[in-house]
């Protein structure tokens, strides 16, 4: 015997408007209001910096958040929550509503703390959704000029005839600065010591002051000292020659075919922000990085626009998430 259902009972309208009712429901709690195409973004955007104001970071970060203000006709506004090596900052995203309005201005600082600390209370690729990649600030190695070397080879050979007698600095212990450092000596077989400082900052002028006699740090910290010959740039670490340094070569073509290392930086969101929110940032980032004014105040700051697809992003930070693990594990530093 077979029993009937109430809702076999209803009359055909009935039941066809209660269907139509019950999926007008669900298509307005399943896709927002902004991810309908217009409404995002309609109220002003915060782009977490986890590093301090007026540091290399923080002014690539408000050159880009300017341009998207004027491109959105929202205010994007920086917000800097520095400490822990970004952890900090990238916490405070992990945790935000993953509804497009909080930004995580982020570095290679993000591939570099899970190998660095014990423990990290977020997931790199569990709690973000990659937007795009932004700029990379490449690292130069320089010297004090006292030290006599003009190339590189000169360089390594003049360091293995001094063996333990020279230093290198650097922004801070597992700073991608010390980890290129160390990259460097390590493959040129260089006995020379770490000397850890608080930031670029005071390592630049240690360097300066002949306290230290080399080290790897951003073309946008150093510039100014090259130029006025208080340092020596003797490569920089880019795949190809920077257009600030024409003449400067590269550590790929100075004897380390390969070798890249940067200070990357690039957006992300919290997972979970919906798709089209995450294509109109992207979309937008893209934009911003090929306007004339934006490329002229990066390259003032030593930076290169680079720009990618979500996707691409999140490949790349697989990738150096791998990469810098073994570097890490290499110099056994740890932060904990």
């Amino acid at each position: 015997m077979h029993s009937r259902t109430p809702g076999a009972a209803r009359p055909p309208q009935r039941r066809s408007l209660l269907l139509a009712t019950a999926a007008a429901i669900l298509a307005a709690s399943a896709a927002p209001a902004f991810a309908q195409g217009g409404g995002y973004p309609n109220k002003p955007i915060t782009m977490v910096v986890p590093f301090p104001p007026g540091g290399p970071t923080d002014l690539v970060a408000r050159v880009l958040a300017q341009k998207l203000s004027e491109q959105l006709g929202q205010n994007v506004l920086v917000d800097n929550r520095g400490g822990a090596n970004g952890n900090i900052g990238a916490q405070l995203v992990a945790k935000a509503p993953a509804d497009g309005y909080t930004l995580l201005y982020n570095t290679s600082s993000i591939a570099l703390s899970p190998a660095l600390y014990k423990s990290v209370s977020y997931d790199v690729q569990k709690d973000f959704a990659p937007v795009a990649l932004v700029a990379v600030v490449p690292l130069a190695l320089v010297t004090h000029p006292s030290v006599p070397a003009s190339n590189v080879k000169e360089f390594v050979a003049y360091a293995k005839a001094h063996p333990g007698k020279l230093s290198y600095g650097s922004a801070g212990n597992g700073n991608v600065t010390h980890l290129g450092a160390f990259q460097f000596v390590q493959a040129n077989g260089i006995d020379a010591a770490h000397v850890p400082y608080k930031g670029s900052a005071p390592a630049d002028v240690d360097l300066v002051g002949g306290q230290i006699q080399f080290m790897t740090d951003t073309v946008n910290s150093v510039m100014a000292f090259v130029r006025d010959k208080r340092m020596k740039m003797l490569a920089v670490t880019t795949a190809k020659r920077m257009s600030l340094f024409p003449d400067v070569p590269t550590l790929a073509e100075s004897g380390m075919p390969g070798f890249e290392v940067g200070a990357w930086q690039g957006v992300m969101v919290p997972a979970g922000t919906p798709a089209p929110v995450v294509e109109r940032l992207n979309a937008e980032i893209v934009k911003a990085l090929k306007a004339p004014d934006v490329r002229e105040r990066l390259a003032l700051q030593g930076a290169e626009p680079l720009g990618s697809t979500p996707a691409e992003y999140g490949a790349y930070v697989r990738k150096e998430l791998a990469r810098w693990a073994g570097v890490v594990k290499a110099t056994g530093v740890t932060l904990d």
